[in-house]
């Protein structure tokens, strides 16, 4: 069940706050939900550099057949 929450907030993080949700193509709800799901997780759970979107993206090449020479090749190629 998704209660409402008020915040507040100084105009400038308002701002900036909007600016990086529409970068980012999220609300601000969206946003504060995904950072309060980081900071109550348990101990160890995620990596302090592991985000929602990062865990959404875990496994997702895991059937594509590339490998980490692909990867090497990849960047042999574009810096010569």
């Amino acid at each position: 069940m998704q209660t409402k929450l008020t915040l507040r907030l100084e105009e400038d993080l308002i701002e900036k706050a909007k600016s990086y949700a529409a970068h980012s193509g999220k609300s601000i709800s969206r946003i504060v939900s995904d950072y309060f799901k980081v900071l109550t997780s348990p101990p160890g759970k995620q990596t302090p550099h592991s985000t929602p979107i990062t865990e959404s993206l875990r496994g997702v090449l895991r059937d594509s057949g590339l490998d980490e020479g692909d990867y090497k090749k990849y960047l042999e190629e574009k810096h010569l």
